[in-house]
């Protein structure tokens, strides 16, 4: 075994000391917030006593032939973003986390695993930084690629330790450091419904799309849309609001059965008006907050079949209002869905790439109240526009790397550098967009609509030039 003295904060912090593979596997859901499934970690350590640092997670690769090109691409981000907020690595934990598939054993999954393995510990030393333990967990039990000794780390691996029964744990409660299950669970919460209302739920998006699109290309039709939006989605949330939350699943189940078929489709329909959308993101705090995040996650449950790019707005506000109340590792599993629903959606991007970037929500909380402020006055805000949307902020940072299966999280350790502040860029009024007929997904079969029936949104081919937008004003550039 490689026994290890991995301290958990700077020294003016309180610090917890974790010694060998054990304690290791133990500490990954408390780093991450969550219990990392089909995942890449890779955590950045520092000093002489391996201080966690800067810390990322990828999705594990399905084709082996990408693991040697992907590795490199982490080493570098995670040695890179280390430098920019302080310090170079002196060296890297990597863990990979998946469940064996059916009829695969967990030594099996292991050992599928150990050329990526490999490969990241080539990628690190190439640049210098040695990995100093790399970890396969799989169903419930731990092995270490770094580790020879049989005695200490035997062929069929370790039982992890029972939750809560760690010195981690013990820490972690103290400190109020919530585990949110696992990722799977977390991105089932945001994911499309599978169930059998599915189809009646596109039936209303299809319905309200085709009585939407001619009010949409009017300028004045635009504002009422707009305004019918969002006091719709106040009378969702204070109907949420009287039904007090459970268990996750209890209240997701809650909520569904409290917004009709009708009323998501109007509101998701309308959030794809960027500035309705921008307006929405002002319920971000106080009393308001919770029932906001309960509204945006049911109404990405909502966007199925063709309608999935739909999400894109939805998860955007459930990642910035998770991410404003404190709850980053929710804020980037609802970005990261956000953009792989749509990877153009660019307030999605800025937004993912701020939170891992470490930067300061209440950042952007000041200019969205200032914003607010100013448009009850009449005026308009210092660097903003008078369209009524909140300016595209400018959170220019760090890299992060997209692959198959999932998008890089990370940067929540204290290897982050000082907050940086988000500078407002004026934009011009976007012109009303045509509507385009909508992505269907590899699921969805061809659907015959009433004549004149027309379909808003959806993914077009992005080929040479740039196709008309999504009705409602997702274009291109900062808009989005």
């Amino acid at each position: 075994m490689n026994k290890h003295h991995e301290s958990t904060g700077p020294a003016d912090e309180q610090q917890i000391t974790l010694r060998g593979p054990a304690e290791l596997a133990d500490a990954l859901p408390y780093l991450m917030g969550f219990h990392p499934n089909d995942s890449v970690v890779m955590v950045a350590l520092h000093g002489g006593r391996g201080r966690f640092g800067g810390r990322l997670r990828l999705g594990i690769p399905r084709a082996p032939q990408e693991w040697a090109p992907v590795a490199g691409q982490l080493a570098e981000s995670l040695i890179a973003g280390s430098e920019r907020r302080g310090s170079r690595p002196d060296a890297i934990v990597v863990f990979l986390c998946q469940d064996p598939a059916e009829g695969e054993s967990a030594h099996g999954t292991m050992e599928r695993l150990r050329p990526l393995a490999q490969c990241l510990r080539t990628a690190c030393g190439a640049l210098d930084v040695p990995v100093l333990e790399a970890l396969c967990i799989s169903d419930g039990r731990y092995w270490s690629y770094c580790c020879p000794d049989a005695r200490c780390c035997p062929e069929q691996g370790n039982p992890l330790a029972m939750p809560g029964t760690t010195v981690m744990a013990a820490a972690a409660a103290y400190a109020g450091i919530q585990v949110r299950g696992s990722l799977r669970d977390m991105e089932e919460r945001l994911s499309p419904w599978r169930s059998p209302a599915a189809p009646a739920q596109c039936h209303a998006l299809d319905t309200a799309g085709a009585s939407l699109v001619s009010r949409l290309l009017d300028k004045e039709g635009r504002v009422e849309v707009a305004g019918e939006t969002l006091e719709l989605a106040r009378v969702l949330m204070r109907r949420l609001r009287q039904m007090p939350p459970s268990v996750p699943s209890a209240a997701d189940r809650s909520d569904d059965q409290l917004i009709s078929h009708d009323e998501a489709a109007a509101v998701i329909l309308g959030l794809q008006d960027r500035e309705t959308r921008d307006k929405a993101a002002e319920w971000m705090e106080g009393p308001e907050a919770d029932s906001a995040l309960r509204l945006w996650r049911a109404l990405s449950r909502r966007c199925v079949g063709p309608y999935v790019e739909h999400a894109a707005a939805p998860l955007a506000l459930a990642g910035w209002v998770s991410w404003s109340t404190g709850d980053e590792p929710g804020a980037r599993v609802a970005l990261g869905l956000a953009l792989r629903a749509d990877p153009d959606y660019t307030f999605a991007q800025l937004l993912h790439q701020a939170c891992n970037e470490g930067l300061d929500p209440e950042t952007l909380r000041r200019c969205l109240r200032g914003e607010d402020d100013s448009a009850a006055d009449g005026g308009v805000p210092a660097g903003g526009s008078s369209d009524g949307g909140v300016p595209a902020g400018d959170l220019r940072g760090g890299e992060t790397e997209e692959g198959e299966t999932g998008s890089a999280d990370g940067w929540s350790g204290s290897a982050q550098g000082p907050p940086r502040e988000c500078r407002a860029r004026p934009r011009a009024e976007p012109a009303p967009r045509p509507a385009r007929p909508p992505r269907r997904t590899p699921d969805t079969k061809r659907r015959k609509g009433a004549p004149g029936a027309v379909r808003p949104g959806g993914a077009a081919a992005r080929r040479g030039q740039r196709e008309a937008g999504r009705y409602g004003g997702r274009g291109t550039g900062s808009g989005r």
